[in-house]
Parts: structure tokens; C-alpha cells; sequence
């Protein structure tokens, strides 16, 4: 546990947090129904953060 860094699965939330009220409220705004924004804001929230773990990991491993 010394190298564990406590800032990486911080930012792994925030950045899914982000994504997915950003792609809603965009989606909401464009005129999708409120659960249609809200299921894609969660697809979002699932890749982004899926993205963002494997860079963390991809910079890691080198």
C-alpha cells in the first residue's frame, strides 16, 4: 500500500460524475425525454470512466 495513490480513483469519479450531467443535460436540451437522458448519461458515464481507468493503468504499467 505505499504506492497507492488516492488521487486516481478520485479523479475516476469525478470525471464519471462529469460525463454523465454533462451528456444529460445536453441530451435534455436537444429534447430527449428525461429517463432517455438519463440512460445515456449513464452509458456515458460507464465509457468514460472505462476510458479513464485504462489510461490511468496504461501509464502505470510502463
Amino acid at each position: 500500500m505505499r504506492r497507492y495513490n488516492v488521487w486516481r480513483p478520485i479523479m475516476l469519479i469525478a470525471v464519471a460524475l462529469l460525463t454523465n450531467s454533462l451528456v444529460t443535460n445536453l441530451a435534455g436540451v436537444f429534447g430527449m425525454t428525461p429517463e432517455s437522458a438519463s440512460s445515456l448519461g449513464v452509458v456515458a458515464m460507464i465509457i468514460a470512466g472505462l476510458i479513464t481507468y485504462n489510461r490511468m493503468m496504461k501509464t502505470r504499467r510502463k
